[in-house]
């Protein structure tokens, strides 16, 4: 009579982890609800603000909300690939990426289209090499990084060759110009080698020396000078900013905390500029007003704090890179467009990410997350992390041993030593 009974409990109990195995998708719901929920606001702006500028096209009112949503399909299809591969099997593809990278900046000074003083663009103004070379470098710090780990505090082998990566890519990029692109990119390298765990004489060099760099780039080119000087005077007065920058700030004062109701903005007819790219937040302030644009603050906070608990629960240095490094990067480009549209940063041209126009920024960002959540798989399904090194006394982002949180059923079942 009692075997039945042992039976029946053992099926029952199948049944049941099967259940919760069915369940558990392996995926961060908080940081793809927050990815989706920018995205679909994105597009619904996108069309708000774009469809006087389809109309001086000769197109149709929803031309670029049209493009927008095709590069959302490829994007979101490009994710989900990226999120179902173990991030380790890229390695191989480091080297082939990069060049790959550098060949397309290159070719954009020999054949890409001229607009507005600069060459940005190839076919025709649809691929923009330089939003891919932000996560390419990303991506190759990581694995760089994560290789030359036990040498990483070595001058030699880690900050000489790091700063020869940033200093050709970012070089490249320079000649198109494309300022707001050296910058990301030098930053973020900043970070990674930080994040790496190298000792502070290192950081303390890299500091002084990205210092005097940006000096240099904002003070002696043209361009930088041209950024700076109406950015220094409208913080004495707003009158004095920039008239991009006087736009948007109006933008945001109709806007009021309610804003005026989506598509009745009216600066986005009357002289704002590139308002469904560039300054889409300015369009997002009026129209929503400050209710709006402090929700779009909090789902980028989202991102912010799911991206870095995966990398906090990656289990291994490569991952914590990668998680915590993608992350940081989303979550800088939407500050730095976000400062610029109420002049608390030099103006820049850094995209909006998930919600500007571009299918090149829309893309890379969304790859971005695929990688993420890569991570997050890989942590979920590993019982066991990998040996890495961790991020040491400069940012502990490994939680005890690195491992994910248990229930207290499975604790249960650890055999105590």
């Amino acid at each position: 009579m009692g075997e039945p009974t042992a039976v029946n409990s053992n099926a029952n109990s199948v049944r049941q982890n099967r259940a919760v195995k069915s369940l558990h998708l392996r995926l961060d719901v908080p940081l793809l609800l927050a990815v989706a929920s920018l995205m679909a606001f994105g597009l619904l702006m996108v069309y708000s603000a774009s469809w006087g500028a389809s109309l001086e096209l000769g197109d149709n009112p929803a031309y670029f909300f049209t493009n927008q949503l095709r590069w959302a399909i490829v994007g979101s299809a490009a994710m989900v690939g990226l999120s179902l591969v173990d991030y380790h099997r890229w390695r191989r593809l480091m080297v082939p990426m990069m060049l790959v990278t550098l060949i397309m900046l290159v070719l954009v000074l020999v054949t890409g289209e001229t607009r507005l003083n600069a060459r940005r663009a190839l076919f025709g103004g649809s691929v923009q090499p330089s939003e891919m070379a932000k996560l390419a470098i990303i991506v190759y710090l990581a694995f760089w990084l994560y290789s030359k780990r036990e040498m990483i505090n070595n001058i030699t082998f880690g900050l000489l060759p790091m700063a020869a990566i940033l200093g050709i890519t970012g070089g490249i990029i320079l000649a198109q110009p494309d300022l707001s692109a050296v910058l990301t990119i030098l930053i973020m390298g900043g970070l990674m080698f930080f994040l790496a765990g190298v000792d502070w004489k290192q950081v303390l060099i890299i500091v002084i020396v990205a210092g005097l760099l940006g000096w240099l780039l904002v003070t002696v080119m043209p361009t930088g000078k041209a950024r700076l000087e109406p950015y220094l005077a409208g913080l004495r007065d707003p009158v004095e900013a920039s008239y991009h920058v006087q736009r948007s700030l109006e933008s945001v004062v109709r806007g009021g905390v309610f804003g005026v109701g989506i598509g009745r903005g009216a600066t986005k007819f009357t002289g704002l500029p590139v308002a469904h790219t560039d300054s889409i937040f300015a369009v997002i302030a009026e129209e929503t007003g400050l209710i709006g644009a402090a929700g779009i603050i909090l789902l980028y906070m989202v991102v912010l704090w799911r991206g870095l608990k995966i990398a906090s629960h990656a289990p291994d240095l490569l991952g914590k890179l990668l998680a915590a490094g993608c992350t940081l990067w989303i979550v800088l480009e939407a500050t730095i467009n976000m400062g610029v549209m109420v002049n608390l940063l030099p103006f820049a041209g850094n995209a909006l990410p998930f919600i500007s126009a571009g299918g090149s920024s829309l893309i890379t960002c969304l790859a971005a997350i695929g990688l993420i959540m890569s991570v997050a798989r890989v942590s979920n399904r590993t019982s066991t992390p990998e040996q890495g090194r961790p991020f040491s006394a400069v940012v502990d982002l490994r939680r005890r041993n690195g491992r994910r949180s248990v229930s207290g059923a499975r604790r249960s079942a650890i055999p105590r030593e």
